[in-house]
């Protein structure tokens, strides 16, 4: 019994080792370190990677502040979703004149003056004229208060959270307010509409003669001093794409800029700066600071989709032959690390101007969203299977049952199978020993016994015949 004691010991011990490993072999990501030590004057600033969308540097972005004339990023960017020719005429009302506050920034138009559309986009965002604002808010939806709705309505699409406007220009208003995530969402929003960024990226433009003004043209210079010299060369950025100057008492100085460098575009908002100069020079401090400690990576470069990569591509179905990676996708991260130090999962996405994109790769590092590649599926040869099909529907899949091949986890499952068979056979061999063993000394006992029983029945019977 002994014997037996120590083999199933020694079987338990041997299984018990081998589950431990296994359920202790984890894969751990070096220590994720994310640059955080920029200096600026400020109290309110953010600094996003315009592709991605990931925030590379925030300061209480998430309050809540005035932007003034910042708010016209969403007045241009809804007069470019909303209007099909840019050739429309915009005719100046009572109201788009009159009712703004004098001494408000202006191209000094007139009643029932007429321009067009795109002449109208520029001197909203060159100038930062206000009757511009009011008169394509009221093109657009047919009255301003429509058109606040809809900016309104805009900014929750966008995911803002702390969003309220009331006007299409920033002038002066307490349930006018925003904050600088919010605003670089809307910035971000509006710069992958192409002519958005000639309109911001422009220096000066002219406006040929109107109706109201037959003999003159009027010229507009941006006022965007990091862009153009047009009032000063101080603080000009060689990187700079553009973007939108603000300021109201109430708000202060506010600003979006624009600027790219090394293939990276970044989204610069400051907001409620007590000097003017600051919003200058803390937008060009964050800027050299992202440009610094920041890189872009081409995710199709580091990653392919094959067999080898069911880590990253761990939902995917059998047909992972037919799916390619978005070679345009990117993340954005610090120099320090690369794209292997970065979590990744894989969700069914689709998105509704491509019908081949069938998922998507999500990246993170350092608890931040740092990109995504759209996974894109080869129609004309996927027959009936969708690769995501096995997801639940709230997943974007249909929720159909297959089975996704790891052959990881078949050689893993298949080493401890092994495992186990061999210590199954061991002990078995060893227990028919032992019982061949204990059946021998038992015959041997019984073939002793009846040989003694046989001896002494011999005796008595001779015994018996010498009486």
């Amino acid at each position: 019994m002994k014997k037996i004691y120590k083999i199933f010991t020694l079987a338990i011990t041997g299984m018990v080792t081998i589950s431990t490993f296994f359920a202790n072999t984890i894969t751990t990501n070096a220590t994720q370190y994310w640059p955080t030590d920029a200096s600026v004057n400020g109290d309110y600033a953010i600094v996003m990677e315009e592709e991605t969308g990931t925030i590379l540097y925030a300061l209480n972005a998430d309050e809540v502040n005035y932007p003034a004339s910042i708010t016209k990023v969403m007045t241009a960017m809804l007069t470019l979703e909303n209007c099909d020719n840019l050739d429309d005429i915009v005719t100046f009302s009572h109201d788009a004149v009159y009712v703004l506050e004098k001494g408000s920034s202006s191209i000094s138009r007139d009643e029932g003056e007429k321009m067009t559309v795109e002449q109208t986009l520029y001197g909203l965002m060159l100038e930062s004229a206000n009757e511009c604002a009011w008169a394509l808010g009221e093109y657009i939806a047919g009255d301003v208060d429509t058109f606040v709705d809809m900016m309104n309505q805009r900014a929750k699409e966008l995911g803002c959270t702390n969003t309220h406007f009331c006007n299409p220009s920033g002038l002066p208003d307490k349930e006018h307010y925003t904050t600088c995530h919010d605003m670089a969402l809307i910035a971000q929003a509006a710069y992958r509409i192409p002519k958005f960024q000639e309109i911001v990226g422009t220096k000066t433009y002219s406006i040929p003669p109107t109706n109201k003004h037959p003999n003159d043209i009027t010229y507009l210079n941006n006022h965007h001093n990091m862009l153009h010299f047009y009032r000063t060369n101080k603080y000009l950025y060689e990187y700079c794409l553009g973007g939108k100057t603000g300021y109201t008492d109430d708000a202060k100085s506010t600003l979006v800029t624009y600027a790219k460098k090394d293939g990276m575009t970044l989204v610069c908002v400051v907001m409620h700066a007590d000097k003017n100069e600051w919003i200058y020079l803390d937008t060009i401090a964050l800027f050299d600071y992202c440009f610094d400690n920041f890189a872009v990576t081409k995710i199709a470069d580091e990653v392919s989709i094959s067999d080898t990569d069911l880590n990253v591509t761990g939902t995917l179905s059998d047909n992972i032959d037919l799916i390619k990676i978005d070679e345009n996708a990117t993340v954005v991260l610090p120099k320090t690390a690369s794209l292997s130090d970065a979590t990744s999962k894989v969700v069914g996405y689709s998105d509704p101007n491509n019908p081949s994109v069938v998922g998507r790769i999500i990246y993170s590092y350092a608890g931040k969203d740092v990109g995504y590649a759209d996974l894109i599926f080869d129609k004309a040869n996927r027959g009936e299977i969708y690769p995501f099909d096995n997801l639940p529907v709230s997943e974007g899949g249909k929720g159909i049952e297959y089975i996704t091949i790891d052959t990881k986890r078949i050689l893993i499952g298949s080493v401890i199978l092994i495992a186990v068979v061999v210590l199954i056979i061991f002990i078995n061999s060893k227990l028919k020993d032992i019982f061949k063993l204990r059946h021998r000394a038992k015959a041997n006992k019984r073939r002793v016994r009846t040989n003694f029983t046989k001896i002494r029945q011999n005796y008595s019977r001779k015994r018996r015949r010498r009486r």
